[in-house]
């Protein structure tokens, strides 16, 4: 399996890990997260996979998150619930998100991405 890389091209963050990983000269698979969202199934082996909280998927920061007011409900949800959610609109998913055969690394830390890819 190779490693799969879910941006959106626009944000800063993911042209920043995207720079990182070229550098790295590893092969990674690159996905747009709004053209091609994340199934559920995607969304909870990920989730499961990362060791992460289901909040810590959510883009918190992102325009839709507030709009839909999701800060006070994603602590109560369930990771179906939240799949559920994520599945229905790019925009709602923390990004990018790098999917290796073994870890989820969700947002951007160049020293955990480094880490990772030097394996």
């Amino acid at each position: 399996m190779s490693n799969l890389f879910v941006q959106y091209p626009k944000c800063t963050t993911c042209k920043k890990a995207l720079n990182c990983l070229k550098d790295t000269g590893v092969e990674f698979q690159d996905r747009h997260i709004v053209e091609e969202v994340p199934t559920k199934e995607e969304l909870k082996a990920w989730i499961e996979k990362s060791g992460l909280e289901v909040k810590k998927f959510f883009n918190t920061s992102g325009k839709l998150y507030k709009e839909m007011n999701l800060k006070d409900k994603v602590g109560s949800f369930s990771i179906d619930e939240a799949v559920e959610l994520l599945s229905s609109n790019g925009m709602l998913i923390k990004r990018p998100i790098l999917v290796t055969d073994d870890k989820v690394l969700v947002g951007f830390k160049q020293e955990a991405y480094e880490e990772t890819l030097r394996k």
